[in-house]
């Protein structure tokens, strides 16, 4: 290898999304040595898929010693709880109830760390993007669905249930916007009126072929501004980074800062014209934020599996990268 890195050890990370499953082999530093795109079909088929990929690439490389998997929700990140691994009740056909911490157990025999994948890709933002310097940040996905992720105080918010931040109610006046949400549980949640999938529904296009409609990107930024005013106040974050399909658009970015600060009303009074372009940001991870942080995830896993193994009577803590 090229690189030389503070830890010979290798480690697998998948970031399971709604279409496709990104399958990585790397070190906790974030350095991949392969990659694997698999399109998400049915359980059986995309995890058989991502087994072969381990299996292909720990022939060339070794095996992996601990694996990361980000995935889509709902999912149980509650270790003490029955349904701890599983995906929940979930649109997606075939996958509700399904065991992915017990599958990749089963074959590998490894640690397998699990969180959700707006999670996980708040996890490669911490480490590798946008908020290497904020302890307080909170991560947003704005694409076919919406989801985020919160760091307070360091620590992701939190281990037990993770937050379904894009299903937040939002003031909703049918009178200048008639559409009446997509979400098939909220209707007009925040997902329901800005996610990808609602921009397509309300406009009869998907945005990427919208881009030159102000009034698309008007109102999309207003539901954006309303998102980061409530973060602000729930979470009084140092950053928010929005990252996903539909903030590839950037042409939102100015009419959403402008949005947010007369919402704010000066409430926050270190945010101007000049600071909110620090404060609310486009990723610096397009596409590698949750692979990323998969990574982080399978270290983590490995040496907290390995400090449960040590004596009790040890005090000793390891630093994550």
């Amino acid at each position: 290898m090229s690189r030389r890195h503070s830890e010979n050890i290798l480690f697998g990370g998948v970031e399971a999304g709604g279409t496709n499953f990104n399958c990585v082999m790397g070190y906790g530093d974030g350095d991949i040595i392969a990659r694997r795109t698999i399109p998400t079909t049915t359980p059986e088929n995309t995890l058989a898929q991502v087994v072969d990929f381990f299996k292909e690439k720990s022939i060339e490389y070794g095996p992996v010693q601990a694996l990361g998997i980000a995935h889509f929700g709902p999912i149980d990140i509650n270790k003490a709880s029955r349904s701890y691994g599983k995906i929940l009740l979930t649109v997606k056909p075939g996958w509700s109830y399904f065991d992915i911490v017990g599958y990749f157990s089963n074959i590998f025999s490894v640690p397998v760390a699990f969180q959700s994948d707006v999670n996980g890709a708040a996890i490669g933002e911490r480490y590798f993007g946008g908020a290497k310097e904020n302890d307080n940040f909170v991560y947003m996905t704005v694409g076919t669905g919406i989801g985020g992720g919160a760091f307070v105080n360091g620590h992701l918010v939190n281990n037990l249930q993770h937050p379904e931040i894009g299903h937040m109610l939002v003031p909703h006046d049918v009178v200048q916007d008639s559409f009446p949400g997509s979400c098939p549980v909220h209707g007009d949640c925040l997902e329901g009126l800005a996610s990808g999938s609602a921009i397509k529904s309300r406009w009869g296009s998907p945005g990427e072929s919208l881009p030159e409609n102000s009034a698309v990107w008007e109102l999309e930024a207003h539901y954006l501004a309303i998102l980061c005013v409530n973060l602000c106040y729930c979470y009084a974050p140092e950053k928010i980074i929005l990252g996903g399909g539909v903030m590839g658009q950037k042409q939102i970015f100015p009419i959403l800062h402008r949005k947010f600060l007369e919402l704010m009303h000066g409430y926050m009074t270190t945010l101007n014209e000049v600071s909110i372009k620090d404060f609310i940001v486009p990723t610096r991870l397009a596409g590698e934020a949750a692979t990323k942080g998969s990574l982080i995830l399978a270290h983590q896993g490995y040496f907290s599996e390995t400090a449960a193994a040590l004596s009790p009577r040890c005090n000793k803590t390891h630093r994550f990268p």
